[in-house]
């Protein structure tokens, strides 16, 4: 039976050369950017973003049973 370093050793190599082989195998891939067109993917163009109401935050906050400060605080996989 091996001692729990030599273990984490041999994982530690194994580890070492899956990554090895996979960044190996991404040096094959290449990429090259496609034009936007209406069929869509390729590489967006970055704008200003959209404008949104002015009043969107408040009304958010008073739209929120539960807030803090700054914060609307929400329930976590309650259902």
């Amino acid at each position: 039976m091996s001692t729990p370093e030599a273990m984490r050793k041999q994982i530690r190599r194994e580890a070492q050369d899956i990554l090895k082989k996979f960044s190996a195998s991404l040096e094959s891939v290449s990429f090259r950017e496609k034009p936007l067109g209406d069929k869509g993917g390729g590489y967006r163009r970055e704008g200003n973003g959209a404008s949104t109401d002015e009043r969107f935050k408040e009304i958010m906050f008073e739209n929120a049973p539960n807030k803090q400060e700054d914060v609307i605080l929400a329930e976590k996989k309650s259902w």
